[in-house]
């Protein structure tokens, strides 16, 4: 960016497309599970974030005082909210093919569904929530597990208790379980139904957008036998989010045993 920014001090062209720069960022953060620091050069959440009132003010009578290159010249959209609960499947697809993804008429339609479904439960769409869609709901290995339904008790009074559906194979199975809290209760129950012998090695939680209807984006790493995945889920709701997650990691467990990928 230094090079594009000021070709008149360098002296120097690439080929490189800056406006990959952005949405290739996040792509490695969902492929690593490794979050994006706020503070980052260039792609970092405050990178073009202005709360000073002097920046803002220079930044109003001319936006090249403080931002010597653009948001949207990292492929960083202008605009924040982009979609609403009344936004219908032509501007829905529209805005994801802005973002860079083309999907078939069934994943649409998938895609659709949960965008709908969040939209009832957040005010603001964001770009970010978009692409947690995209990730939770069609970029997923092929499912032995699949969560159908959980419920969770929890509270300073009482024990952790986790009730857990899973279809596997086909079949629904269903059981329960306890633990330290809400969390620790779920992947207990869950590791009780699918006899995993998988070790979870790392558990973090990100907030997608701000507010405190954000989906929350849940990371896991699991472990067995040498073999290590990572596992990714978002939801509105931070235990249901971690055992998409925790699910996530089993199915592309059980794919690498089969020695269909290499890596996380």
């Amino acid at each position: 960016m230094a090079i594009n920014t000021r070709k008149d001090i360098f002296d120097l062209t690439t080929n490189i497309n800056t406006q990959y720069i952005y949405p290739a960022s996040r792509l490695l953060s969902q492929l690593t599970g490794m979050a994006v620091q706020p503070n980052k050069a260039i792609v970092g959440a405050n990178a073009f974030a202005h709360e000073a009132g002097i920046h803002q003010d220079g930044l109003l009578k001319e936006r090249q005082t403080y931002e010597i290159m653009t948001p949207e010249s990292i492929g960083l959209p202008s605009h924040t909210l982009v979609m609403g609960k009344h936004s219908g499947r032509h501007a829905f697809r529209e805005r994801l093919k802005s973002l860079g993804y083309e999907l078939s008429k069934e994943n649409l339609e998938k895609a659709f569904n949960r965008f709908k479904a969040l939209a009832d439960k957040k005010k603001q769409i964001y770009d970010e929530d978009l692409e947690a869609i995209i990730a939770d709901e069609i970029i997923r290995f092929p499912e032995r597990y699949k969560l159908v339904s959980i419920n969770v008790t929890s509270g300073s009074e009482t024990i952790p208790t986790a009730t857990v559906q899973l279809k596997i194979d086909g079949e629904v199975i269903k059981d329960a379980g306890f633990g330290d809290g809400p969390v620790d209760a779920a992947y207990n129950t869950i590791a009780k139904i699918t006899k995993t012998k998988s070790k979870l090695l790392r558990y973090s939680v990100n907030a997608i957008t701000g507010g405190t209807d954000a989906q929350g984006e849940v990371t896991v790493r699991l472990e067995e036998r040498g073999r290590t995945v990572i596992g990714q889920g978002a939801h509105t709701d931070i235990i249901v989010a971690s055992a998409k997650a925790y699910i996530n990691a089993l199915n592309k467990m059980e794919y690498r045993k089969k020695g269909r990928i290499g890596g996380p």
